[in-house]
């Protein structure tokens, strides 16, 4: 072999050792060397890297066990890293790496609480020399075929919040294929990574360096709210209880000309999620929300989401005293958030642009919702500002909510299904506009419960609203907000409204139905009903001592903020045109009413039942007055009929009116006959017939009475009561039927201040008793007698009862039967009671009544379940004596006696009852409702069981009799004749 090529064999050979030599020992070395005294100059905190490999025929480089931080503190580290360069990097004009692999790298990402971050401080470089600007440049050609990282592991901690945020990824694996920086070139991007506490991110796709854009998938799985919660409660003052997300979305990520974001077939899923106040109070708690079908447009700025899916939401809201929300109290109570920067530098004026202050509104943003549900749902709701705090529940909730475009470029569909209270429901269904606000929507309730306006109320009136459900039909028709345009169309019914007057708590007004058809409403402009039907309505009226009514009792005086400072409030332009109103028909179906005059001794009072009939069409627009016609009965037996034509809105203008009373008792009126005429009514019945008429204010009035069988009783010293022989009178105005008949025609000038019609009657009436005084030779009258071998006049009643014995009614059976054999005889029935016999028993009965209103009072205050009445209830001994307490006072109207305080219990008990009982006993009033019942009892037995007209027994005035020795009451009958 030639010494020559023997040389030039030696010396590649030793130019290879020498290269081996430099590359897999001396240039590790040497590297590992430098890197180590430049961590060491550079590293404010110790890192060290353990070595370094070099293959420098296959250009792989190794760097092993880089650790930066205080040993068992690391904050970045690896324990492997990994490069291989290709060869072609040197003629294809990049650098060409075939893979890069790093193993278990290791970060400590740390935010502190003065915003600094860790890794800005591990290494002290120098200040960088400042450059001109220069023009953008091509990136440098770099490919990296294969970039892999195993067994990543992240540690974040951020300090900043109120509260600590901190997590961790133990497990982190990201893989990319084909990476490079030239242009047009796309990598293949793998990311999984997982942590202890859950939220595993598994992250898939392609990324362009040349331009900066992504494409692919992201899915975050069973992530924790509370880990990055911290964040929201800084913003907004919420607490989380609990909140679990999950996230899988497709995205499209392009930053070759602006930022361009698309994430497309996005779902998102909160399961479950619980918020509370910072005060501990409960505010919101959901099951599940399921948003599915979703796409972001971040150019665009549009925000489609096809389906939600949401269940089981509990949420509470109340209204404080000072009238705001306890929601928007606790946002406006939220400080503002001050940097450190913000702290240390003083706030300065710099004056701005007027082209910055009057920059363009931007683009909103458009929010497209196309399917929502949501379900179950429950509302507590509560209003605090009120003096008693009202609560209501609504829910079960049920909304669908379908093609919601936040820019109103269409209509969205709306369906809401819920509870209101414990078994009201409400339907909404219809059409939403949202710019200009405009809705179309049906809306049905049952079983609203009213007494939820009970605490609304009872500023104004002393009324307690016992109970009362609302059912409606309704279409709403929203035409705009500014100003409020509205109209409604449809029926509604009130059902079992029940009022008590909370003063004497007796029934105030109440109904079984009111139904309101054809219900027509424009905001500001009409009101149209097409017809009104009201179910068994009832009414009391009672006129006081001091002649203020019941009305007057109750409505509370109001303050308001006008009077007290001296100025009159403008008129509002609804003053200037009056809303029309068109009720087409008002139907009365079974009604009844009670009137009381207390001004009277003693005290008047009378029913009105059985009232039926409709009242015509009602127009303020039209002056066509409207149709009446309604029957009735005063006191069950006396039918009452009013018919003709008025205008309620102005009865001066037309009014036509015909009242027809038949067979009234008289008995009833003894306290106005015993005021005006002073003598007490006996005996009578009294027919009616009241013709009014007016014509633009002209009055033409026709009165004709009627009294049947008319006997005065006992005289009365009464001041108003007038100067004329009545008893003369009575007896010689009756003709030889025993009728009085009277005719009084009045007419006059309406408009005419001294115009009256009452004086002109009374003086009618008082010269008509004069001219009969003066004609003494009319007088006609018998009485016919009948009996047998039987005394059936008397009826004997238990001592304190007006229950009829099984022998009275035998009695009563034959009494029947005896008067139907002689039609012309009238039985006459003259209630009878006994201080001594029936006081005691009464009084203990009232007592009775007494302690079960009382009980009923406190179980309903309880909220306790009830009976329908008080009598049903079963009071225990052991809770009367304290009840009797309460009664004592109320009765008597004083105070127990001062040495009763040294009685035992039972002896002060019996001392109270005792007096109670002896109070009521002596009651006119009660031995007078007695002898009334045992009256109405024998007249009910003869009319229903005996089958006697009603109108052949009368009433004659009660009396106070005495007891028989084996203490039974007797009430007497008697016979009389047309």
């Amino acid at each position: 072999m030639p010494k020559g090529l023997i040389r030039a064999i030696g010396a590649l050979l030793a130019i290879v050792a020498l290269y081996s030599l430099m590359g897999f020992f001396i240039l590790p070395g040497v590297a590992l060397r430098i890197a180590n005294q430049q961590l060491a100059h550079y590293a404010t905190v110790p890192a060290h890297l353990q070595r370094i490999e070099f293959n420098p025929f296959t250009l792989e480089l190794t760097l092993w066990g880089l650790q930066v931080g205080e040993p068992g503190k690391e904050q970045v580290g690896f324990e492997r890293l990994y490069a291989n360069l290709s060869l072609d990097s040197l003629w294809t004009g990049a650098l060409h790496l075939d893979a890069i692999e790093l193993d278990k790298p290791r970060t400590e990402l740390l935010f502190a609480k003065d915003g600094s971050l860790n890794l800005s401080h591990l290494f002290k470089l120098p200040p960088s020399e400042p450059k001109a600007d220069e023009t953008p440049s091509d990136p440098f050609p770099l490919r990296i075929a294969r970039i892999k990282l195993n067994e990543g592991y992240l540690h974040f901690q951020d300090l900043r919040p109120s509260e600590p945020i901190e997590f961790l990824y133990d497990s982190m694996n990201l893989e990319l294929k084909n990476l490079s920086t030239l242009p047009d070139d796309s990598a293949d991007m793998t990311l999984v990574a997982n942590g202890p506490n859950g939220g595993r991110i598994d992250w898939s796709g392609n990324l362009s360096l040349s331009p900066i854009a992504s494409e692919g998938t992201l899915k975050i799985t069973d992530g924790k709210m509370k880990l990055f919660w911290p964040y929201v409660r800084d913003a907004v003052p919420l607490v989380l209880e609990e909140g679990k997300l999950s996230l899988d979305t497709h995205y499209k990520l392009n930053l070759s000309k602006q930022t361009e974001l698309l994430l497309d077939n996005a779902s998102l899923r909160i399961a479950p999620f619980a918020i509370k106040a910072p005060d501990g109070r409960k505010l919101a708690r959901l099951a599940k929300l399921e948003i599915s079908d979703t796409s972001v447009d971040l150019a665009k700025q549009r925000v489609s989401v096809g389906k939600v899916r949401s269940e089981k939401l509990e949420t509470w809201a109340a209204l404080e005293r000072d009238g705001q929300l306890d929601w928007q109290k606790l946002f406006a109570s939220q400080p503002a958030k001050v940097t450190p920067k913000q702290k240390a530098e003083p706030a300065t004026a710099e004056p701005v642009a007027p082209e910055q202050a009057a920059t363009a509104p931007s683009k909103p943003w458009q929010v497209l919702l196309k399917d929502v549900q949501a379900r179950d749902y429950l509302i507590h709701l509560a209003d605090r500002s009120q003096q008693d705090p009202v609560e209501l529940d609504v829910g079960p909730l049920n909304l669908d909510l379908k093609g919601f475009d936040s820019l109103n470029k269409s209509p969205f569909t709306l369906k809401l299904d819920t509870g209101v209270g414990r078994q009201g429901k409400l339907q909404a269904a219809g059409q939403v506009n949202l710019a200009p606000v405009t809705a179309k929507l049906n809306v049905s309730t049952r079983d609203i419960d009213l007494r939820v306006a009970q605490a609304y109320i009872s500023p104004f009136i002393r009324l307690e609203l016992r109970s009362g459900m609302l059912a409606s039909d309704l279409d709403v028709d929203l035409k705009g907000t500014q100003p409020l345009a509205f109209s409604v169309t449809g029926k509604a019914q009130v059902n079992q409204l029940h009022t008590l007057d909370t003063i004497k708590g007796r029934d105030f007004v109440k109904w079984q139905q009111v139904n309101v058809d054809g219900l027509s409403y424009v905001h500001g402009n009409a009101l149209s009903i097409d017809k009104v039907t009201l179910q068994q309505p009832y009414a009391r009226f009672i006129i006081n001592e001091d002649r203020t009514t019941s009305i007057d009792d109750l409505l509370i005086p109001q303050t308001s903020a006008s009077s007290s400072s001296g100025e009159r409030k403008p008129a509002t332009a609804s003053a200037d045109k009056p809303l029309g109103i068109r009720i087409g028909q008002i139907d009365i179906n079974d009604g009844s009413a009670n009137f009381a005059d207390l001004t009277l001794t003693p005290n008047f009072a009378t029913a009105v039942q059985q009232l039926n009939g409709q009242i015509g069409t009602i127009d303020n627009h039209q002056s066509q007055p409207a149709k009446v016609d309604i029957q009735g009965k005063v006191d069950r037996y006396a039918p009452v009929t009013i018919k003709g034509a008025l205008n309620p809105f102005d009865p001066m203008a037309s009014l036509d009116i015909a009242t027809r009373f038949r067979r009234v008792e008289l008995t009833t009126l003894t306290p106005y006959s015993g005021k005006f005429a002073g003598y007490r009514i006996r005996k009578g019945r009294l027919d009616l017939d009241l013709h009014y008429v007016i014509t633009k204010g002209q009055l033409k009035a026709e009165n004709k009475v009627v009294v049947e069988q008319l006997q005065l009783g006992e005289r009365v010293d009464s001041p108003d009561a007038v100067d004329l022989p009545i008893r003369l009178a009575v007896a010689l105005l009756k003709d030889t039927q025993g009728r009085i008949s009277i005719e009084l025609p009045v007419s006059g000038d309406l408009n005419n201040p001294q115009f009256s019609v009452m004086p002109i009657v009374w003086q009618t009436m008082r010269n008509l008793v004069l001219r009969a005084a003066q004609a003494p030779f009319k007088f006609i009258g018998g009485l016919i007698a009948g009996g047998g071998s039987q005394d059936l006049g008397t009826v004997a009643f238990a001592p304190g009862s007006s229950d009829l014995s099984t022998a009275a009614k035998g009695d009563l059976d034959k009494l029947a039967a005896a008067l139907k054999q002689r039609p012309e005889l009238r039985l006459e029935i003259e209630g009878t009671s006994a201080q001594t016999s029936d006081g005691p028993l009464i009084a203990q009965q009232r007592l009775e009544r007494e302690y079960q209103s009382t009980w009923y009072k406190i179980l309903q205050r309880r909220g306790d379940k009830v009976p329908a009445n008080a009598s049903m209830l079963v009071v225990d001994d052991s809770d009367k004596p304290a009840m009797l307490e309460g009664i004592y006072r109320t009765r008597l109207k004083q105070q127990p006696p001062a040495e009763w305080e040294k009685l035992s219990r039972d002896e002060r008990t019996t001392k109270l009852r005792e007096a109670v009982i002896r109070s009521w006993a002596e009651s006119a009033a009660l031995l007078r409702s007695l002898a009334q019942e045992r009256a109405s009892s024998i007249k009910d037995y003869l009319v229903d069981h005996g089958k006697l007209e009603d109108d052949r027994v009368y009433f004659i005035d009660t009396t106070l009799g005495k007891a028989e020795a084996d203490g039974r009451v007797i009430t007497p009958m008697h016979l009389d004749a047309e």
